[in-house]
């Protein structure tokens, strides 16, 4: 990926004005047009081992960068990031996918599905309780490990109600997110080999993909 999107971005952190925005769209659509040209070949690149995102339309997967400052104490009216969603459905997919985050200072690589619906948190703790091996020797296995520590996201304190407060591995039942996490620096994000790189780290996070999905099934 070229220095666009990234010197854009920075620069919108520092000016984080409508008016400055409106004066440098030209900059905007050359950053945004950048990065979808990226998501275009990742995209490609996803569909040789995950097959249910073939055909999937680059516009479907990135979100907009106008805030939603409804209910937020931060009414910067811009997002000063690039993120996509490649899941199944785009990014309002409720199925488990990758995510691409561009911020200068803060760009990641990420995976897994953040806050399911009740009844999707359902399905994915029986699955977890019905086959808890498998999916331990997912989140336990040494790339894994080396690749995304641990899952991130948001844990109840307690045992969640109707699954059996004595299972062995109640914790891993407490789970309210299913995310993980690879942070990138922006040198990589603007090495020739970038695209390669994001592929296998994404490729490393289909078995857990494939689990949380096949709880859904």
């Amino acid at each position: 990926m070229n220095s666009a999107p990234i010197k854009y971005l920075g620069l919108l952190k520092k000016n984080n004005k409508r008016e400055w925005f409106k004066e440098n769209k030209t900059d905007y659509e050359e950053a945004r047009k950048v990065f979808e040209h990226f998501v275009i070949s990742l995209i490609k690149e996803i569909s040789f081992f995950e097959k249910k995102i073939s055909g999937l339309e680059t516009k479907n997967t990135i979100f907009r960068i106008y805030r939603d400052v409804r209910f937020s104490k931060d009414k910067t009216p811009y997002k000063t990031s690039f993120g996509s969603y490649i899941a199944q459905g785009g990014r309002k997919s409720v199925f488990a996918g990758y995510y691409l985050h561009i911020e200068p200072g803060a760009s990641f690589l990420a995976g897994g599905m953040h806050s399911p619906s009740s009844e999707n948190l359902a399905k994915i703790r029986q699955e977890i309780l019905y086959n808890v091996d498998e999916y331990k020797s997912i989140i336990n296995g040494k790339e894994f490990r080396n690749n995304f520590e641990t899952l991130k996201g948001e844990k109840l304190k307690r045992p969640p109600k109707g699954f059996p407060a004595d299972f062995p591995d109640i914790e891993l039942l407490k789970n309210k997110d299913f995310i993980v996490i690879h942070n990138i620096t922006d040198s990589q994000v603007l090495k020739d080999d970038f695209l390669n790189y994001a592929n296998k780290l994404f490729k490393k996070m289909k078995p857990l993909n494939d689990f949380l999905n096949k709880s859904l099934d």
